[in-house]
This record gives structure tokens, sequence and C-alpha cells, in this order.
């Protein structure tokens, strides 16, 4: 069982924080089959890909604490037209293991109180989390965009 110290995690460093999300994620799409690879540098936005036979996917991690209500990524490093690119949040709760969420990248073509685009000098897309919000983001839940794109 891992320590679920999440605030303690997140305090020691924002980057160790990250990583263990980033990290999570990958055990989560081993778990399903799925064959992993992580590039050397992450200069393109991208954490990791994902291949299993025909399905390939293009992931970016964010990890929050639950009581943070904001997390974004920049425009230039997210292309809302690819279909295969996902964003994967993870939103931690001090003693409990994480939730997951796998938000298809196209989903930002219908913005809404959840999903979000700002125009500022470095524009970016963001997820405005909630609980006003959290049934938007539900439907987001892992297991369940699993079942969608066939690859459970």
């Amino acid at each position: 069982m891992p320590n679920m110290d999440w605030k303690q995690l997140s305090a020691l460093s924002k980057q160790r924080f990250g990583a263990y999300g980033e990290y999570y994620v990958k055990m989560e799409f081993l778990s399903y089959g799925f064959d992993v690879f992580s590039s050397e540098v992450d200069n393109h936005g991208i954490n990791f890909v994902c291949i299993k036979k025909d399905k390939l996917l293009k992931i970016q991690v964010r990890s929050v604490q639950k009581e943070t209500g904001y997390v974004y990524t920049k425009k230039k490093y997210f292309d809302i037209n690819d279909k295969n690119m996902y964003l994967c949040l993870l939103i931690f709760e001090n003693q409990k293991l994480p939730d997951i969420y796998l938000i298809p990248a196209v989903e930002w073509k219908n913005k809404n109180e959840l999903l979000k685009y700002h125009a500022y000098e470095e524009p970016e897309y963001g997820i405005n989390i909630s609980n006003k919000n959290m049934p938007l983001l539900n439907k987001y839940q892992f297991e369940s965009v699993f079942k969608k794109i066939n690859c459970k």
C-alpha cells in the first residue's frame, strides 16, 4: 500500500508530486495491456505514448490536490484536433487513491464551465475543478472513457 499522505508529497516538491502522478497513470495503462513509451525529454507536452493493437494514445498528465481549482496545459503543446491526444487528470484526496479522469483533447472544442480556453499571451486549455463542475468531470472517469474508445 502506498503512502497516501499526498499533502506531504506535494509539499516536498511539485515536481515529485507530478512525477508520482505520471508513474501512477503509466501503471494504469500497463494494467490494461498497453505498451507505454516515455520520451527522454518532455519538450512537446506529451508525457508518454500508449499503444495497444491499433490504438495509439498520446497522454499528458496533470496531478492536483482535491482543493485545487484549476489546471491547464499550454495550447502549443495540446492539439485539440488530434483524436489520439488525451489529458489524464489525477485528483488526490488525502489517505485515498487518486481519482483518474481521461479527457480527449477534442472535447475542448465544446468549451463549457469545466473545459476552458484562455487566450492569454501564451494561450492555454484548462480544467476548472469545482464541486459544481464534478458532474461534468465525472463523464471522463478513466474506466468509462476506456470503454468508449474500445480499449478494455
